[in-house]
């Protein structure tokens, strides 16, 4: 049980039986450790080198002959906090490459070719990925969403999401939606989440999948097969637009008669 925890934060089998002997036992010689591992002594001294690098264990002398101890478990959590700044310094550090070769990797692109650019996500990492993608929009976005399907389908991504679209990035957002709670709920939220929604009876218009449309894109999302696609295509948005257009212009007005 232990050994498959200690693994899981990045132990070895042979460093693993190491600790946890330390942990045990108190301070042990390279050679009694080697005799309680079944572990050569070689090996032994380069998993204490690790071990000590993670600053879990320590040495001291006695009569000549050097012990080893671990130290305080609890030095495991320093341990994964210190691995969690290093990880992120390490992503921070690759997104900062990336940034750099953006502008050559997107010179490359032929400006003049007319054929939609089509990129597949699959998956809740996926889909999260491609929600991130709208977050780059320069204009409004439209948007046919079932709200309780998408909060099903990323739990606990949303109403970060909401946020920093609406507040941070300042990008306002029309939405058609299902009558349903979660929608109803939203509803309330939408001057504070920069949104306009229209809900339809779901009785009639009952749908799974959302499509944004923003830019020169269009995003359809599958919830229930947990897939994206992002069309890349001036012609195909700018016909989508055209439509939601019409659909949400229809939709005001049969609010506004329902409202006389």
């Amino acid at each position: 049980m232990i050994t498959d925890v200690l693994k899981k934060i990045g132990f070895n089998e042979k460093e693993s039986s190491v600790y946890i002997q330390l942990v045990r036992m108190g301070s042990l010689s390279a050679s009694t450790l080697s005799t309680k591992t079944g572990i050569n002594r070689t090996t032994i001294y380069d998993i204490i080198e690790i071990l000590g690098k993670k600053g879990l264990i320590s040495s001291i002398q006695k009569n000549g002959v050097t012990y080893f101890k671990a130290l305080d478990p609890r030095e495991l959590v320093n341990y994964i906090e210190r691995e969690k700044v290093e990880h992120v310094k390490e992503l921070e550090k690759q997104q900062k490459i990336i940034k750099d070769i953006l502008p050559a990797l997107i010179s490359l692109e032929n400006p003049e070719s007319t054929k939609p650019k089509v990129t597949f996500f699959e998956g809740e990492k996926g889909m999260r990925q491609a929600y991130e993608d709208t977050l780059t929009s320069s204009e409004e976005i439209l948007a046919y969403a079932n709200v309780e399907e998408m909060h099903k389908g990323l739990p606990n991504f949303f109403p970060e999401y909401y946020e920093r679209r609406g507040v941070k990035k300042n990008i306002h957002i029309k939405c058609i939606a299902p009558d349903n709670k979660m929608s109803a709920e939203r509803h309330k939220k939408d001057k504070a989440e920069n949104r306009e929604m229209i809900l339809i009876p779901k009785e009639q218009y009952e749908f799974s999948p959302e499509i944004n449309i923003y830019d020169d894109k269009v995003l359809i999302a599958s919830w229930k097969e947990k897939m994206a696609i992002i069309i890349k295509s001036k012609e195909i948005a700018d016909f989508h637009k055209k439509m939601y257009q019409l659909s949400w212009n229809l939709l005001k007005k049969s609010q506004s008669k329902k409202n006389k």
